[in-house]
Parts: structure tokens; sequence; C-alpha cells
């Protein structure tokens, strides 16, 4: 019997084992997917920056349309705003039977709400309009950085990502309560995204911050950024539910979105950011900059500068040394000489003085006229009162915010530059003992990335991720979580799962703990696989090429070793290839794999009912994500098609990069060749189709 039990215990024990590492691959498989669509998203930002940052328009007309398509929201002037989303000219119809809302907003409206989402009710376009109107006024008036005390409430409830998933919020509220004057919230960003009910979380949301504005606390995440939103669901969303004032929401969101604090500080001694820190980070100066300013924290303006002095391109594009070469702006002030430097009031003064009067001749040149004064906010207030301190470049203010939004702890020291996500920075336990220090923290807690548990601590328990998006890859993938903070500032977690599947699951862990587990691993680790699999055979053109670098013989065949080096070679996901070939290769004979049939297997497996050559299968699965971001930024209403206005701007930009000249003419030719249907606009399956004849073409 002893025998048999011991048996029974190693038995248990490896299969145990066993089913963790599977579950941690699977897990590495997720994320690193994930990680390699946010390097993509990325990059095609940064494409479409270089383009707009070499383009020369020819006509004002034209650098208004390019501005108005790439630079969404930023040239919006305060009445401009309020006119174009006047949600006052807009009636609810006596149809009408969802919710209503009156302002100030009272706990009844928010109760309302709940019930009315919970019910798949939606809230009519007038009222979003007008809550997003109020949260903009209420959210201009705060700081960088909001400080919170436990001394006004017996605790503080920390919630990380939501990305859309409103099930979770309601767990939340359901285990937690409702916002109160007794019950305080800080939201950790990433509201939207991924998740179909990203708008009815921000409409409670805010909701519940203008009820209890001293409660209820948002951070600003790196997905409240209207050219991610693009990629990953939001704009599509909003564009759906409301079709007749979707374009409204959208520009009115975008404006709120850049207006969310950046970070939580509670009782001095725990900081609440998004993503994470750097060496670099500076709370002074994140306490100062005009957060308002970074609509899209992916995309930084530049001037183009030759010799270390700033200058002005000259609209018709000619050179320097042409006819039209550019101005140059003198930094020598032109009325008054500079003051001693030893007098730091005066000098600041005069400084600021004679960079205004640069701007001022910077409009002159290129016709831009001054902008409306705004309001005073609370960081313009602060930037106004502090003339002692130093000016910092847009650049520095910019990698501070992209820094906080974007990065991630590593166990490693020092600090580096984070190329998996492609944004942001990797920080080491040495950073953060520096930056607790110096700040007097005690530790920090950051959401941005997905956890098995909704939580983990690292950095010796000095940094706390916490993410609320429970099943957030696939269901039973991970819980959610969110933790409470007391006045001693102890941490303490409650996890949940909020679907019924899962549900399911946990009550079936009571009748056989192996089986259960089995099953939800199972299930979570075919979903992975699946997604891997779709990931390899968009490569393969690539693939190929690789393993015949291993087939010097071109027998067809590598060894499994080959194999596993030339995928990472390819796909640069960080995976453990050999730990994963048993799930990815069926069939190998005396440890070789005939390559050619294992991807004919893999195209088999993803190749649709169209009857599409594998080859192009191949560069649609590969580009499809890129090439719909791109349909959506071409798009610039938002409408679901693309006018020939809006494809001939862009076209421009693309034969200008590639030095193709091209009349108007030929340009109107190519568009309404894309046109299959002949109804003046291009959807979304003729621009694909576009580029399926391309790739027909010899």
């Amino acid at each position: 019997a002893f025998k048999a039990a011991v048996l029974i215990q190693q038995w248990y024990r490896r299969h145990v084992a066993r089913l963790e590492m599977r579950r941690r691959c699977t897990w590495r498989i997720f994320q690193s997917i994930e990680y390699s669509c946010e390097q993509d998203q990325i990059k095609l930002h940064n494409f479409f920056s270089y383009l707009m940052d070499q383009f020369t328009p020819s006509s004002s007309k034209e650098r208004d349309f390019i501005s108005r398509m790439f630079i969404s929201g930023e040239s919006y002037k305060e009445a401009e705003l309020e006119k174009y989303c006047d949600y006052e000219s807009i009636e609810v119809p006596d149809s009408y039977t969802g919710p209503h809302l009156s302002f100030p907003l009272l706990p009844d409206h928010a109760t309302a709400l709940l019930e009315a989402f919970q019910q798949k009710q939606q809230l009519h376009a007038r009222y979003v309009l007008n809550l997003l109107h109020e949260t903009r006024k209420h959210l201009k008036q705060l700081p960088n950085i909001s400080h919170v005390s436990t001394c006004y409430s017996e605790e503080i409830t920390v919630c990380g990502d939501l990305h859309g998933q409103l099930d979770d919020l309601f767990l939340i509220f359901y285990k937690n309560g409702l916002p109160s004057p007794s019950k305080s919230y800080v939201f950790n960003g990433d509201f939207v995204d991924r998740g179909k009910q990203s708008l009815e979380i921000l409409v409670i949301l805010f909701t519940f911050l203008l009820i209890y504005p001293k409660e209820v606390h948002l951070n600003r995440g790196n997905h409240e950024d209207h050219m991610v939103n693009l990629r990953y669901g939001f704009t599509k969303e909003v564009m759906q539910k409301y079709k007749v004032h979707g374009k409204k929401i959208l520009r009115m969101f975008q404006n709120v979105f850049c207006w969310l604090p950046l970070a939580t500080l509670i009782d001095q001694k725990v900081l609440i950011i998004h993503g994470g820190i750097s060496d670099t980070t500076d709370l002074d100066m994140l306490e100062k900059i005009q957060r308002n300013r970074f609509v899209s924290v992916l995309r930084l303006k530049k001037r183009k500068e030759s010799s270390g002095k700033p200058q002005i391109q000259a609209i018709n594009g000619e050179s320097e040394s042409g006819t039209d070469a550019a101005p140059r702006l003198s930094l020598q002030p032109q009325s008054a000489q500079a003051p001693s430097t030893a007098n730091r009031r005066e000098f600041s003064r005069w400084l600021r003085q004679t960079v205004q009067e640069q701007i001022d001749t910077c409009r002159r040149l290129v016709d831009i006229s001054e902008s409306e004064p705004e309001e005073l906010t609370y960081s313009s207030m602060v930037s106004l009162k502090d003339t002692d301190e130093p000016c910092w470049t847009r650049q520095e203010e910019w990698k501070q915010v992209l820094d906080i939004l974007w990065s991630d702890p590593m166990p490693q020291e020092g600090c580096r530059e984070n190329k998996v996500r492609g944004g942001g920075c990797y920080f080491g336990p040495d950073v953060t003992e520096k930056f607790l220090e110096k700040y007097s923290l005690q530790f920090l807690i950051r959401s941005h990335e997905c956890k098995q548990e909704g939580y983990e601590f690292c950095h010796s328990r000095k940094v706390l991720t916490i993410f609320s998006a429970s099943n957030y890859y696939e269901i039973g993938s991970n819980r959610g979580a969110y933790v409470k903070l007391g006045p001693d500032l102890i941490p303490h977690f409650v996890q949940y799962q909020a679907n019924k599947t899962a549900h399911l699951l946990t009550m079936t862990q009571r009748q056989g703990f192996l089986v259960a587990l089995f099953a939800k691993i199972s299930r979570v680790e075919e979903s992975a696989f699946r997604a891997l699999r779709e990931k390899l055979f968009a490569h393969t053109s690539a693939l190929i090429s690789a393993f015949k670098s291993y087939d010097r013989d071109n027998t067809g065949k590598i060894t499994l070793s080959n194999w596993a080096t030339a995928v990472e070679s390819v796909l640069r996901l960080g995976l453990p290839w050999r730990m994963l070939r048993p799930q990815l290769v069926r069939s190998a004979k005396d440890s070789m794999l005939e390559y050619k049939s294992w991807l004919d297997d893999l195209a088999m497996e993803q190749r649709s009912q169209e009857h599409i050559q594998s080859s192009l299968l191949e560069v649609i699965y590969r580009n499809r994500s890129n090439l719909e971001t791109i349909f959506r930024i071409i798009d610039r209403d938002h409408s679901g098609l693309i006018s020939f206005e809006e494809f001939q701007q862009t076209w421009k930009l693309f034969s200008s990069h590639m030095n193709i000249e091209l009349t108007d003419d030929g340009i109107n030719d190519l568009v309404r060749s894309i046109d299959f249907n002949k109804d003046g606009n291009i959807d979304f399956n003729e621009f694909l189709e576009a580029f399926r004849l391309v790739r027909q073409c010899p």
C-alpha cells in the first residue's frame, strides 16, 4: 500500500509538472504573438510618420488635407471642437427607450446605466457627447499626477487593464461595491480595444468620475491613443454602434484621452502608472508638462533641421540652394539685447518672450493663424507659475510619457530599449530601487501586462503588476484581479474569472481536479497553437528560404534541430521551438523533417473555401492586420469607405516616397480601377482585392 501511494504521488507530480510546462508554453505563445502585433503597429505608424516628415505638400489645400488625415484632433481649436461636437442640436426621439442623462449627474444615473448595459441597451449619441463634453471639462482641471489619500476612505481599490470586457467591470463592482464616498477606485488605463464593449466601460467610468470626482481616478494607458485604436478595435466599435454621429463621438474620445492624468500617487508612497519607468523618468517633469499635446504618443512631430539650426521647409519643396530657399530662423533676439544670466527670473522672462516671437515668425511664414486662447488648465497654470524651472524640449517630454505608458520590468539590471513591444523600455530592479529612493516611495503599481493569476510581484516586491481583464487570450487563459490598499498600504488581492464556462470549470474541480485542469489547459493550448500555426503559414516563403539554407543537397529534408533554429530565425518570437515541436510537427522519420510536406499541411489548414492560391493567401494572412490599419488610416472620416480624394492624397505620399512620378489623371485611373462596383468609393474588400490583383500580375 505504501509503495502504491508513492507511485501514485510520483505519477501525480510528473503529470502536474507536464501540465505546468504546457501552460507556460501556451502563455509564451499568446504573449509573443501579442507583442509581435504591437511591433507591427509601431513600425507601420513610424512608416507613415516618416512619409509625413519627408512629404512636401504642393498647395495649402493639400497640406490641410494631409494634416487632417494623419494628425487627428490636434489642430482643433476650443471653439471649433465645441461647434463640431454640438450635442444640443441632436434630438432624442420619443421612441428611444434607453437611459436618459441630465447634468449634474446623480448616483441614480449610474445605476440606470449599469442596468441598461446589462440588458444590452445603448446610450443615445446626444447623451454620449454631453457626457464627453462634461468629462473633458473636468479632466482639464486635474493635475498630471493625481494625489489620493487613504485618510478619506477606508481603502482604495486599484484596477488594471479592462480592454473592453464589460463583464469584468460588472464583476468587480459586484464583489467590491460601486464607487461611493467611502469606496475609492483607481482605474489604471487600457479601458478600450480588443473587447467588444469598450464604449460602455468608458461611459460607466466617466459617469462615476463626474459623480464622485474625489473618489474615482483614471490614468491614461497606451491604448488611450487614437492611432492604437485604429488597429485594435475601438474605432471600429464606435462607428458600428453610432453610424450617424460616430465621427463626432470618436473626435471627442480622442480629445478626452489626451486629458487623462498620467499617474496617481497614494499617500505620497505608492505610485500608480500604466506601463513603468525608465532611468530617465522624472516626476517633476511629468507634473508640469502639457499632457494634452500628446494626442498620440506613437507620433512625435519632428522639425527638419540642418547643422543643428531650426529651419522651415519651403512649401514648393525647393532645396536650400535654390531660389526659393527656406528662410532660416535666427535664435538671436531682434528687438532687445539679452539680459544677464545672473538674474534668472529676468532672463527666463526674456527667453520666453524671444521664443514666442520666433513662434509668431514661424506662423507668419507658413500662414498658420494663432490658436484661440484656451481656458487655463492645471498644467498650464503650473508652467506659468514656475518660471524659474528649466524649459524641457518636446522630445524629452514625449519620452517621459512614452516610457510610463509602454515600459515593462525585467529581472536583469539596467535599462534598455523595449524591442519586444517596439515602444518604451525594459527597466531592471536597480532602476526601480533608485527611483523609489529618489522620490521616497514604497513600491510601484503598474498594469500593461497580462498575468495568469491577475497580478504578479517582481523586483523584490517593489513592482506590482495588476491586470483586471480575465480570459484575456482565451476562455480560461488567465484570472483577473484587483488590489485593495488600506492606510497601512499592504496590498490585498481579489481574483476572479468573469465567464460562465470558467465558472463551470471551477465547479468541476470539486469532482476531479486533474480532469478540470487538463480540460482547461487543453482548450487554451489548442487556441494558442492555432494562432501559432497561422503565424507560421503567414511566413511560408521566408521559412522555405531558411530551410533550404540547411538543405544544401536539396533532399527536401532537414533535422528537427535545424527546423527549430530556422523557424526562430524567421518569426523571432523567442519561443522554445524544440519543446513545441510535437504539437507542430506530427510526422518526422529518423529525426528528419520533409519541410515542403509540412508546409503543405499548414496551407491545407488555412486555405479558405474561395480556393485562393496558397502564395496569395500567405500574403493576406501576414499583412491583413496591417492592411486593415492602413485602410482605416486612409479612411479619415471612418465611414468604412475610402473616397477618391482620400486615396489620391495618400497615393501622393507613397509615390513621393518611392520616387514614382504619377500625374493626377494617372492616380484617378488607378483609383477607378480599384472601385469595382463603380459607386465612387473603395470598401475594404475592394482594397484587399486590389492587392490580390497586383499579386497575380506577372
